[in-house]
Formats: C-alpha cells, sequence, structure tokens
C-alpha cells in the first residue's frame, strides 16, 4: 500500500477583501430568497394536492350515494303513488340509502374544503335526514314535497360546487 499526500502551509494572516463584501452579502440574499420562494411553492403545490383530494373525496360520495337515495326515493314515490301493497317495504330502503348517503358525505368532509363546498355538503346532509325522517314518521305529502324540494335543490347547489372545484 502506498500512500501519497501533499501538504503546503501559507504563510501571513487572512484579509477579506471589503469591496466583495457586498456582492457576497447580495448573492447570500438572494440565494436565501430563491429558497424561501421554493419552499412556498412546494407547500403550496402540497396544499392544493390535499385541497383537490379532499374534493374528489366528498364529491365522489355525494355524487355516488345521493344516486343510490334517490333511486330508492323514487321506488317509494311511485309505491306510494299507486297505492302498492309494498310501500311500507319500499320505505325502508329509502331511508336506509337517505341516511347512508348522509353518512358517508359527512364521514367524508375534512379541512381542506372551502367552506362554501362544505356547507353545501352539510345542506345535503341535513336534508336527506330530513326527508328520511318524513318518510319515516306519519307521510304528510306536503311536509314530504318541501323535503324533497329542499332535498334536490341542496344536491343541485352541492354538485355545482363539486364541478366547479374539479
Amino acid at each position: 500500500m502506498i500512500v501519497v499526500g501533499c501538504q503546503t502551509l501559507t504563510h501571513g494572516s487572512a484579509t477579506i477583501d471589503r469591496s466583495d463584501v457586498p456582492v457576497y452579502r447580495a448573492s447570500v440574499s438572494a440565494s436565501m430568497e430563491e429558497s424561501s420562494l421554493r419552499s412556498a411553492a412546494s407547500s403550496s403545490e402540497h396544499q392544493a394536492s390535499l385541497t383537490k383530494a379532499a374534493v374528489h373525496t366528498s364529491c365522489d360520495q355525494l355524487s355516488t350515494t345521493s344516486v343510490n337515495a334517490v333511486d330508492a326515493v323514487n321506488a317509494f314515490v311511485v309505491a306510494f303513488n299507486d297505492n302498492a301493497p309494498d310501500v311500507d317495504a319500499k320505505a325502508r330502503p329509502a331511508i336506509d340509502a337517505l341516511n347512508t348517503s348522509a353518512d358517508q358525505v359527512a364521514s367524508s368532509l375534512s379541512p381542506p374544503l372551502s367552506d362554501e363546498l362544505q356547507n353545501a355538503l352539510k345542506a345535503w346532509v341535513d336534508a336527506a335526514r330530513n326527508v328520511a325522517g318524513t318518510i319515516g314518521v306519519t307521510f304528510d305529502m306536503d311536509r314530504f314535497n318541501t323535503a324533497i324540494n329542499q332535498l334536490n335543490d341542496v344536491k343541485t347547489h352541492a354538485l355545482d360546487l363539486c364541478d366547479a372545484a374539479y
């Protein structure tokens, strides 16, 4: 094994070229600012990614579960309007589908969502539970129609906000 090394000693004392100090400080300052901007951009991209994921999660829950709920409610309405003998049997699936939709949408809500979208989704949750409660009690057509109109309005509004957020 061969080890080779060089050593040169410089004698004297270190001195600063005072004319280079402002250039050095400007360089350090610019480097720090650029690093800070890159960090802020990265943080902003991360937040946007979290928000997009939250929007997709909540809006997908609404669009998927509301279809099931509306289908079940429509089956109940047809049975009710036809005075069908299975009207009571159609009520339970409608109530369950509405409550399931409300539960799944409510559990999908998270802070990255805008306040406006969260409020619209919460309005769906409340309206779905209201319709389920209306079907579950002694049935009153006026109360039911009012609840259904509210459900349709909040669903349309929430889905419009979802479309805009995609």
